[in-house]
């Protein structure tokens, strides 16, 4: 081993130098005693060079710290033109690290004697690196790349290594066909069509090169004959089960393990893209001429069989039919559908929601209910009398799914699989609203008498409107009328929401308190509104000589939103809001507020709510422990007003924010109003909770009184105003009485 090994030796020893090296082929001689070495990645190193040294996994040591062993990968071949001094070569694979550019000798073997070498300075690249193997090795070079690559591809695959793995191969001269055809599919997978020499039906172990998240998977071939391919070629398809960051695009080649080993097959400049509506398509038309083992040939039908933008539940053999009555998606892909599924002979085996790669599977949790119209529309049709039985009419379902909203574009569609696997398919574009007008449509939409409703809240409607995230009001327009000077005393904040459009009565009553008349005065309300009213708000704020500053804000919203984007309007420290169903009972209330506030830095301060017959609506929310159903109360609902009279400045868990004085960012810091409530008594109830667990200290003061009646909820009906009243009772007592629980008890410990 010595004897080979060698010494440094002139330049004019025996040497294999790289044909590619160009103007470094004199730096890049092999030469015995010294080793070359090709950085494969940051973790690993190539090392080449002449010398007899044992196949196999061996230890190395690494300079003169005997200490630094590892162990590398050894590939090793007797030269092509062997010489008295170097009758072999090798390469091996070094884990390195970072460490490398400290690394001057290595020593293969951990004892004395040992096959010692110097470490070129410079690095050689994949290229130059391959160049040495091939000329090196001659015939056997094909064999000694192809074993180093078996170990690169067995490891962990980064980008670098990648194309590092795919400049050996070409080097090597182990490129064989092209990728033609890349198809991309709404489930996932990408379909390759193309040729090649060393490609095998059956399984084949795949890595995509190119701008993508590195990736290597067995991949099913079906080969097919191509008369135009080079001999010995034939053509082949394969379904990639792709990484979803993986587009057709940035595919630039592909890495696979063929009949002769490890080869590289390039994509065709001029390939075509086949966009997810176009691939089934291409599938079948290859179909019947690919030849592949049995599960390769099953998932080619499959693909060839997927959704291509149309509905083909109707074109089914049996009686199994589908349609939609209303589907809704709100913010973050939350999406709520409802319609019917008629299968009598239960042919269907599973219903999905499908967005792109994407699924939900809606049969295990849906809700199903009675549609008799269903059953009594397919009576008529001969076809589909024999397969009736009996009276079945669950025939309708509602159900909530999440599915991703990045690209609102890609379609989304209901997937159906029968059990003989095959499958059909049903457009559906989504209505985007916000998931509050979503759900008071849909329960607008359903029977008050129907026996399936109480599943249908806790199942679907509560979930989803659990799971649709807050969408916070957004200003579009700001108009001043008049000096609106907000740092003079706290901006009165009045928010319109979508029911209260006429706020001129109570601009009256400010203008005849001399306190509010001096007031600057913010109405914040929806957009739609605002194009209306401007010109007669500012026409009454001229004439009444109020300051008042005028809020546009997109999209809808009931008054709680409106109060928030009226405050996100202003600057000042301390606002009083106000919303548009109330009025003040009386004139000073205005002061008042602001007098006790200034004793209570930090806290919400709220008047007493009253209904026009001097009974009580709201006069403090307190905790209440033992009440399971009714975590938070108002103990003083429905008791006449004379009840409160006596009654102070008190403590309360959570004000009213529909009626207060309290600190700007307040509603900043707790996050603004949630976006989860159909109805503005659990909303702000929520708020109010939220900013006692912050701290901030909640009153109500008895002696300022607002006026108003209960709030109009959107849905028309008094049924649907009640099942929206539960609907919110059963999402605020699944947050917060968990939250409330510990809180009583934690107060109740002796200190």
């Amino acid at each position: 081993m010595r004897g080979e090994q060698g010494v440094l030796v002139a330049e004019q020893s025996p040497a294999v130098t790289s044909p590619t090296a160009g103007k470094h082929a004199a730096s890049r001689a092999m030469r015995p005693g010294r080793v070359i070495g090709c950085r494969i990645d940051e973790t690993t190193l190539l090392i080449i060079g002449l010398g007899r040294v044992t196949a196999g996994n061996a230890v190395v040591v690494i300079g003169d710290d005997h200490a630094d062993t590892r162990s590398a990968f050894v590939s090793e071949w007797r030269l092509a033109a062997p010489s008295p001094r170097a009758r072999h070569g090798f390469a091996a694979l070094l884990p390195t690290g970072d460490a490398h550019p400290r690394i001057t000798t290595i020593r293969f073997g951990d004892e004395e004697p040992g096959a010692q070498f110097i470490f070129a300075p410079r690095l050689a690249s994949a290229e130059e690196a391959a160049a040495l193997v091939l000329e090196s090795a001659g015939s056997q070079s094909a064999a000694v790349i192809d074993g180093l690559v078996d170990v690169l591809m067995a490891g962990n695959i980064t980008r670098h290594r990648l194309l590092t793995i795919t400049q050996l191969l070409r080097a090597a001269r182990a490129s064989d066909g092209f990728v033609e055809l890349i198809g991309e599919s709404h489930n996932g997978v990408t379909f390759l069509q193309g040729w090649s020499s060393g490609m095998a039906p059956g399984s084949c172990r795949v890595a995509v090169v190119g701008d993508v998240t590195p990736m290597v998977a067995e991949c099913g071939i079906a080969v097919f004959p191509r008369p135009d391919a080079p001999d010995g070629a034939s053509g082949f398809v394969s379904l990639l089960n792709a990484n979803q960051a993986t587009r057709a695009l940035d595919i630039e080649s592909l890495v696979f393990r063929g009949r002769a080993g490890w080869r590289h097959t390039a994509v065709h400049p001029k390939k075509r893209i086949a966009g997810p509506l176009e691939t089934p398509e291409h599938i079948r038309s290859i179909l019947l001429r690919t030849h592949a083992s049995p599960d390769v040939l099953l998932s080619l039908r499959a693909a060839a069989n997927s959704f291509e933008g149309k509905e083909t539940v109707s074109s089914l053999p049996y009686p199994v039919r589908m349609g939609i009555d209303n589907a809704f998606e709100a913010d973050g892909g939350n999406l709520l559908a409802s319609g019917w599924l008629y299968d009598p002979d239960g042919h269907v085996a599973t219903v999905r929601l499908r967005r792109h790669n994407t699924a939900a599977r809606l049969d295990e949790c849906w809700t199903r209910f009675d549609r008799p119209d269903v059953t009594d529309s397919f009576n008529e049709q001969q076809h589909f009398a024999p397969s009736l039985r009996g009276e079945q009419h669950t025939h309708g379902f509602i159900a909530q799914a999440q599915l991703p909203s990045d690209d609102p574009d890609v379609p989304v569609y209901f997937e159906l699989t029968l059990r003989d696997l095959r499958r059909a398919f049903l457009p559906v574009k989504p209505t985007r609203v916000s998931a509050r007008s979503a759900t008071l449509r849909q329960i607008g939409a359903i029977d008050p008498t129907n026996c399936a409703l109480p599943a249908i809240v806790d199942a679907q409607i509560v979930p989803f409107l659990k799971k649709s995230g807050r969408s916070a009001p957004v200003i579009d327009t700001i108009l001043d009328v008049g000096r609106f000077d907000e740092e003079s005393s706290p901006p009165i904040v009045i928010g319109a929401g979508e029911s209260e459009e006429d706020i001129a009565p109570l601009l009256a009553l400010l203008a005849l308190d001399p306190e509010t008349r001096r007031a600057p005065i913010a109405i914040a309300m929806p957009a739609e509104h605002f194009r209306r009213q401007t010109t007669r708000i500012r026409e009454l704020a001229r004439f009444y000589r109020l300051s008042v500053r005028l809020v546009s804000v997109k999209g809808t919203g009931d008054g709680c939103d409106m109060l928030e984007a009226g405050t996100q309007a202003l600057t000042c420290e301390t606002v009083v809001s106000l919303s548009a169903s109330l009025i003040p009972h009386g004139t000073g209330w205005y002061g008042k507020l602001v007098a006790t506030t200034a004793t209570l830095k930090g806290s919400v301060v709220s008047p007493v709510l009253a209904y026009d017959d001097h009974s009580i609506r709201w006069a403090g929310s307190w905790i209440e422990e033992d009440n399971g159903d009714r975590p938070v109360v108002g103990r003083y609902t429905g008791y006449p007003l004379k009840a409160v009279t006596d009654m102070t400045l008190t403590r309360i868990a959570a004000a009213s924010l529909v009626c207060c004085i309290m600190p700007r960012n307040a509603l900043l810091r707790a996050g603004g109003f949630s976006g989860g409530y159909l109805g503005a008594h659990e909303k702000g109830l929520d708020l109010g909770l939220r900013l006692n667990l912050l701290g901030i200290e909640s009153y109500v003061l008895p002696s300022v009184q607002m006026w108003g009646c209960d709030e109009a909820r959107d849905g028309g009906s008094p049924a649907v105003a009640a099942l929206a009243e539960e609907i919110d009772r059963k999402i605020f007592k699944s947050q917060w009485s968990p939250v409330l629980g510990i809180k009583k008890h934690l107060e109740k410990r002796p200190a």
